[in-house]
């Protein structure tokens, strides 16, 4: 099924969607203030390096400092031979980072970074909540076809590519544009995307060349910038959606503003001029996400819960740890025993899963509770659903089996925000539990702070200011509480209502005379 590609674009924001079918599968989201980050290089300062963790902070001039690991630290940066000593002493204690012949496998951080030391580093996840950008010294630079990586000497195929025939084609007619060209003194790796299937060895090589040519750019900036400092940012989100679109599984791509528009055909003149017969712009009344429901389907993502077509619904939970997704039979009951009304339920799930972890874009370690099945047939039907409904996901994954507790463990790679990190923020009221102290919890809480607060001061009344719900509650469910807790103090206790307050919140105050607008409970 062909895909199409919808691009909305306002002057705070762009959005990019993907819909199959009438049905969205994919949103990105740019914001004009806080552009992706991903892919970008930075002239940056090691401002921490933390032997412990086998990491260093990096400033590179954004708010947080970066985070390297010594995996993702090039071996041709200069190694600091002052620190051989510290390090052969640290490596003769820890013998669990060694091979067979006691040699260690892993360089430590310290040969590799010193504080103060300038690296030229990249991206390679955004900042997400707490965390400052993933970043790697072992850069490289992206074009319609390929992705060239100076520190490596091998060539790469995409996965996605599938047919051996195909592959081979591809790998020959890149190594003989390398050959033919000024590439080959220069050396590194190269992969070859996706999107280059079927294309010729012409093609090929005019993007080799476009790619050597923005490496030597950046090149001169990494000798010429200070640090911190910006060397080579990645192209805006409309014009990567057509450099990365494979033309073969979208049949249009829709803008809706005529100034993009014409940036996105003229970078496919020069860059894909096969693709210009696949750009439109749309200039209808409706707006293009109205027009195709993906406004409503991005209010359904904020959603906790999913709702199916046959009456079950799935709840996702998202913690720091990991996402949690439950699915439950709902208001479905079947039409001939227990076992068909489950497997049909965990059928229909697996797809929508697969769909909602595209477009809410969650990342990381998710568990999957499908409801218990004692058929292996059945388990197995289900984990094969939901394999091929994830084949087209282009994030890489990793899918476990159905474990002894009947749960499916999976992990997808976490490159930038969820969409819910995107579009919401914390919630200031329950300080994001998701859920608040109820009344009758906040009026007890106060009558025991009142008995606390009568000890430590000498006053003629207490004050309580509260929510209405929770006044409310003092002059009817608790009123007789209230009367012995008076009694209990032997002084009175008034209350006024604050309509601003949130339910959780409220203030006791010792008073030695009646408050103006205060109720009192007679």
């Amino acid at each position: 099924m062909k895909a199409e590609v919808l691009v909305n674009v306002a002057p705070t924001e762009t959005r990019v969607a993907r819909v199959e079918n009438g049905v969205l599968l994919e949103l990105a989201i740019e914001r004009a203030n806080k552009r992706s980050l991903v892919g970008n290089i930075y002239q940056g300062t090691v401002v921490r390096v933390m032997p412990g963790m086998q990491a260093a902070f990096v400033d590179i001039g954004l708010d947080k400092a970066g985070f390297i690991h010594a995996n993702d630290v090039a071996h041709d940066l200069p190694v600091q031979h002052n620190l051989a000593s510290v390090v052969a002493r640290d490596q003769a204690g820890h013998q669990n980072n060694t091979n067979g012949n006691g040699n260690d496998t892993r360089p430590d951080i310290r040969q590799l970074l010193r504080e103060g030391q300038r690296v030229s580093a990249q991206v390679m996840k955004e900042p997400i909540g707490t965390k400052g950008a993933r970043l790697t010294t072992k850069l490289s630079v992206s074009s319609r076809y390929l992705v060239y990586m100076p520190g490596v000497d091998h060539i790469g195929i995409s996965q996605r590519l599938d047919q051996e025939e195909e592959r081979e084609r591809l790998r020959s007619e890149l190594e003989l544009a390398i050959e033919s060209g000024d590439m080959k003194e220069e050396g590194g790796g190269y992969i070859i995307r996706t999107v280059a299937e079927g294309v010729s060895a012409e093609e090929l090589r005019i993007d080799l060349n476009y790619l050597h040519r923005l490496w030597g750019l950046v090149k001169e900036r990494i000798k010429r910038v200070s640090a911190p400092n910006n060397i080579y940012q990645d192209l805006p989100l409309a014009l990567r959606t057509l450099r990365d679109v494979a033309m073969q599984d979208v049949e249009i791509v829709r803008i809706d503003s005529r100034g993009v528009f014409k940036d996105m055909y003229d970078f496919a003149q020069r860059f894909c001029p096969e693709l210009l017969n696949n750009i439109e712009y749309y200039e209808g009344p409706r707006p293009l996400f109205y027009l195709y429901g993906v406004e409503d389907e991005i209010s359904k993502a904020m959603e906790r819960k999913v709702y199916l077509k046959s009456g079950g619904h799935l709840v996702f939970d998202q913690t720091e740890a990991m996402t949690t997704v439950d699915v439950n039979t709902g208001g479905y009951v079947g039409r001939h025993n227990l076992e068909e009304t489950i497997l049909k339920t965990n059928l229909e799930a697996a797809g929508s899963i697969a769909r909602q972890l595209r477009l809410r874009n969650l990342g990381g370690i998710i568990i999957l509770d499908f409801i218990d099945m004692a058929d292996p047939e059945h388990q197995r039907q289900v984990l094969r659903r939901l394999e091929k409904a994830l084949e087209n996901d282009r994030v890489k994954m990793r899918i476990s089996g159905v474990s002894e507790l009947g749960l499916v463990e999976m992990t997808r790679k976490r490159t930038s925000e969820n969409l819910q990190q995107v579009l919401c923020e914390p919630c200031e009221v329950c300080s994001s539990r998701g859920y608040l102290k109820s009344a009758e919890t906040i009026s007890y809480d106060i009558m025991r702070e009142i008995l606390g607060t009568a000890k430590s001061f000498e006053s003629a009344k207490v004050l309580v200011i509260a929510s209405p719900l929770v006044i409310d509650r003092f002059l009817d469910e608790d009123a007789s509480h209230v009367e012995s807790l008076e009694k209990h103090i032997e002084r009175q206790v008034e209350f006024r209502v604050e309509s601003n307050y949130s339910q959780e919140q409220y203030d006791i105050i010792p008073v030695s005379q009646a408050s103006p607008g205060a109720i009192v409970l007679e």
